[in-house]
């Protein structure tokens, strides 16, 4: 990449005259650093070491003291707004597609191998660079706008909503099926009809783009959280209770789990516990917490097959049941 450009597309101060002008790689850690390379002083302690190692270039935003006029030291204001203007460039240089799906499908593509040419995003801009900058020309990357930053894309398209090929449930429970797309028989797989539709829809997705793709597993999923628990709240195995707690920390999804619960288990006991700064209305099963041991009081008092709490995720259990001091929960209502 060479000394004008970089200057350029970084809004920077260029504080010496070097007589170098195009630079090798991009590094991070200045142990990888070789001859020639951009070092990026994420650590400006680390900066000696890049040079020692080669650096010709060093991009940095916190004081620092320029030891040598032959290096070009690049001055910007922000880092991450830096990477994400010199990434947006090379995403550009490689004719990158950049589709837009929300946390859950993301989540579900996280679970999909496929055959290269789809990259799924969710690093920090530092881990993106690292992973992209020698993305395959052409590539095309999922990503939800809600983790990364749409800026860093010249042109973003929609997931399609196309659904040309239906999933077929052959059986189910609340939280396993088994079903046939596209002519494949999938077996039991751990994840709950809740996900069918988004799981479709991307599965539309990877076809009608012609990628190979291998449904693996979906036990990262961190909405509706599925844990088998016993009645101290302890994590069991799964199908091996009769309580379960499902936990949902986007309170965007309350309603339509909720309608879910009560359409495809109207046979158990489900109670639904809610932050009290969010009401459902008409909701005969819905329990209000403000802390957290008035939501584990509302558990050990109130019985169930299946509880949806809301606003927290499984880690909540970790909390001492026993704790005579409330704590206080922040919670994701937009």
């Amino acid at each position: 990449m060479r000394l004008e450009n970089i200057v350029a597309l970084t809004n920077a101060k260029l504080l010496t005259s070097p007589e170098v002008s195009a630079f090798g790689e991009i590094r991070f850690d200045a142990s990888r650093v070789t001859r020639g390379d951009i070092f990026v002083a994420l650590d400006p302690q680390e900066i000696d070491t890049a040079l020692q190692n080669g650096a010709y270039a060093v991009i940095f935003d916190k004081p620092v003291q320029i030891s040598d006029t032959e290096t070009a030291w690049i001055k910007v204001e922000n880092l991450e707004d830096a990477l994400l203007r010199l990434l947006r460039f090379r995403l550009v240089e490689k004719e990158i597609t950049a589709y837009a799906c929300d946390d859950i499908m993301l989540e579900l593509a996280h679970g999909i191998d496929t055959d290269g040419r789809v990259q799924v995003l969710d690093e920090e801009i530092t881990g993106l660079v690292k992973r992209l900058w020698h993305v395959d020309k052409g590539s095309t990357l999922l990503f939800s706008p809600a983790k990364t930053d749409p800026d860093l894309f010249v042109n973003v398209k929609e997931l399609p909503s196309i659904a040309d090929k239906k999933i077929e449930i052959i059986e189910k429970t609340l939280f396993e099926c088994s079903f046939i797309f596209d002519d494949h028989y999938y077996e039991r797989i751990l994840l709950s009809p809740f996900f069918l539709p988004f799981l479709q829809r991307l599965l539309n997705f990877y076809k009608h783009n012609g990628f190979d793709y291998r449904l693996r597993k979906f036990d990262h999923l961190t909405h509706f959280e599925i844990v088998f628990t016993n009645k101290n709240f302890e994590p069991k195995e799964f199908g091996s209770s009769e309580r379960v707690l499902i936990f949902e920390k986007d309170m965007r999804l309350i309603a339509e789990e909720i309608e879910f619960l009560a359409e495809h288990a109207p046979w158990a006991r489900t109670i639904y516990l809610l932050p009290d700064s969010y009401e459902v209305e008409a909701c005969e099963n819905c329990h209000y917490y403000s802390d957290t041991a008035s939501l584990f009081d509302l558990l050990r008092s109130t019985p169930f097959h299946f509880a949806l709490v809301g606003g927290v995720n499984r880690e909540i259990l970790n909390e001492s049941k026993s704790s005579t001091q409330p704590q206080q929960l922040t919670f994701d209502l937009l």
